[in-house]
């Protein structure tokens, strides 16, 4: 199968994980906050765009129909007048991409203004998996509010898949009674929840099929990391490394300042967008902190794989506790040693990470992992296997398709 552009790839499943030919359903997914030309863009790198990538080349799906969240039609004309080209998405017989539209930008905050709007989005959805040929197709959505307000009766078992404990972000605050009657109508419902973390899966308490699935990591990324850039080779030891987004409601920057403190002949480096400014004015009063656009996958590799230690100084709050945080996973991908701000899904990842508890010196924790040093190869290449996207998509495909038919 075709890839759609040169900066990702899909990995195909193991024989292992193949299903018959008659097994295989038709899917019907939906993106939430992001479309499949974001996801492409960047690479298929969040979970739902990895589940994607596999519903996409695996032989458990027989058609597959593609859904963006609804966008604003004049900010899409205006784009496209400014020359701005989306990732073309590899359509066939089999599979198709359906773009809603509207003319408002973001969804109405009161439940019975989106209650009708997700009504709408049903119906495109439906035309669209009928235009495809999918027989009551299985659908799986990352979307709270078409889990929980589109009827779907045209569909077979509806799968929400929790990636993110949305009731807690801070930016989506306007929205947190919708999220919630959102998920009161999945219970009502009886729909299946996927959810990353433990702490996801208590919030919406689902009453349908159910299961926790961690984030996980791409093999085929992770098992040859390339050469380090210059820029990172060139830096001073220990290179203490974090990837992720720079925002004030994650980091906590006391830990880092100390940590900068105790290593000031070394580096900390951020690779990642800046989400909050104040952060990085506050980091960048140490000299040894070096700020780093964000890279590509193949490049988070080969500096992760190169970094003395790696590091998630988390703060303690809602949004973490719910987190399953992808860089934990890649970070002992590439064979690091870790030091990690002690939360619940934090403890559920690898018991090797060094675990830092809510007032403890997290400088003390970085100087434990350095001194117990990398993985051993065979212990990397182990961890990748184990926690690999197909293993975790294997496990997700099995709730939202329900118990296999009788012969």
């Amino acid at each position: 199968m075709a890839v759609v552009s040169n900066s990702w790839r899909l990995e195909r499943p193991p024989a292992s994980s193949s299903a018959k030919a008659n097994d295989a359903r038709d899917v019907v997914f939906t993106f939430y906050q992001e479309t499949w030309s974001n996801a492409a863009g960047r690479e298929m790198y969040m979970a739902g765009p990895r589940l994607v990538a596999t519903l996409m080349s695996g032989p458990s799906v027989r058609r597959l129909l593609v859904a963006n969240p609804y966008r604003s039609s004049p900010i899409q004309w205006a784009r496209g007048l400014s020359g701005h080209q989306p990732v073309p998405f590899p359509a066939s017989v089999h599979r198709a991409l359906v773009e809603p539209r509207r003319l408002r930008r973001r969804d109405p905050t009161s439940v019975r203004a989106l209650e009708r709007v997700y009504d709408a989005y049903d119906r495109v959805l439906e035309g669209a998996a009928a235009k495809l040929g999918a027989d009551r197709p299985a659908v799986i959505t990352t979307s709270p509010f078409v889990a929980g307000f589109s009827p779907l009766r045209w569909a077979g078992r509806v799968t929400f898949y929790a990636w993110d404990d949305w009731p807690s972000g801070l930016p989506v605050r306007r929205w947190w009674p919708a999220y919630e009657e959102a998920f009161a109508q999945i219970r009502d419902a009886g729909r299946a929840v996927v959810g990353v973390s433990q702490a996801i899966l208590d919030r919406i308490q689902p009453t349908g099929a159910s299961a926790l699935v961690p984030n996980g990591v791409a093999p085929e990324e992770w098992r040859h990391p390339g050469e380090p850039p210059a820029w990172f080779a060139e830096l001073r030891s220990p290179r203490i490394l974090y990837v992720g987004a720079l925002t004030a409601e994650r980091l906590d920057v006391e830990a880092i300042s100390e940590t900068a403190a105790r290593f000031s002949r070394g580096s900390l480096v951020f690779v990642g967008p800046v989400a909050d400014r104040t952060v990085v004015d506050s980091l960048r009063r140490h000299s040894n902190v070096r700020i780093q656009p964000p890279v590509g996958r193949a490049e988070v590799a080969s500096v992760v794989h190169a970094a003395d230690v790696c590091i998630l100084p988390h703060r303690l709050n809602r949004l973490t506790r719910a987190m399953s945080p992808v860089k934990l996973y890649e970070y002992l991908a590439g064979g690091r040693p870790v030091a990690a701000s002690d939360l619940p899904p934090v403890r559920a990842v690898d018991p090797r990470i060094v675990w830092v508890p809510e007032g403890h010196s997290f400088a003390d924790g970085v100087e434990e992992a350095l001194s117990r040093g990398p993985l051993t190869e065979d212990d990397r290449h182990a961890f990748i296997e184990a926690n690999s996207w197909n293993r975790r998509h294997e496990q997700i495909l099995r709730v939202a398709f329900g118990p296999p038919t009788a012969e």
